[in-house]
């Protein structure tokens, strides 16, 4: 059991111990959010740090602090970044914002690209729709596209093989982007 697995158990059993957490998860947490905002438009005013630090709050103060693993908690991290995301994508997209910006296609081949504020909520949208239908698919779209994992790590955090993560993005890629294709 590795030294984040313990604490979070013991987080789970007694409900201290997020001070002994955040130095162990914080480099982590940190590189996955700066992977997500280099794929985030130019101009972008929200930072990695900032986003690492609202998901710290977000996880750590919340009221389902019982993961399970490693794996469980950068699960719930990546859905708390995209939960900041979204709404700081639909904050901006407001008409009192200067919203009505111009939409981008969707590339229907990588879908971890780029994104602008419009894509990120057609693909948040869409994932609620592959959640009711895949919901081990759907995390690894949180996983890959909102937290930034590559295969490999979002197959760890999953608790899945290599190939069973390949067969996951493969189908969720497809499924999105018909899902998209449909509510236009």
């Amino acid at each position: 059991m590795n030294e984040v697995t313990r604490i979070l158990h013991a987080l789970k059993e007694t409900g201290s111990g997020t001070e002994e957490l955040l130095p162990l998860v914080y480099d982590e947490l940190r590189r996955l959010a700066a992977s997500k905002m280099a794929r985030e438009a130019p101009g972008q005013t929200l930072q990695a740090t900032a986003l690492v630090h609202e998901a710290w709050l977000r996880i750590a103060n919340g009221d389902g602090n019982d993961w399970e693993n490693r794996g469980h908690f950068f699960a719930a991290a990546a859905e708390a970044m995209r939960r900041i995301l979204v709404d700081n994508a639909r904050r901006k997209r407001s008409l009192k914002r200067g919203g009505n910006h111009t939409h981008v296609e969707l590339n229907e081949l990588n879908i971890v690209a780029e994104s602008n504020d419009d894509e990120l909520l057609e693909v948040h949208e869409a994932l609620d729709g592959l959640a009711r239908e895949e919901p081990v698919v759907a995390e690894m779209v949180k996983l890959r596209f909102f937290a930034g994992l590559n295969i490999d790590e979002a197959a760890l955090a999953l608790d899945i093989s290599r190939s069973t993560a390949k067969r996951h993005w493969t189908y969720a890629r497809a499924w999105l982007y018909r899902a998209i294709q449909q509510n236009r």
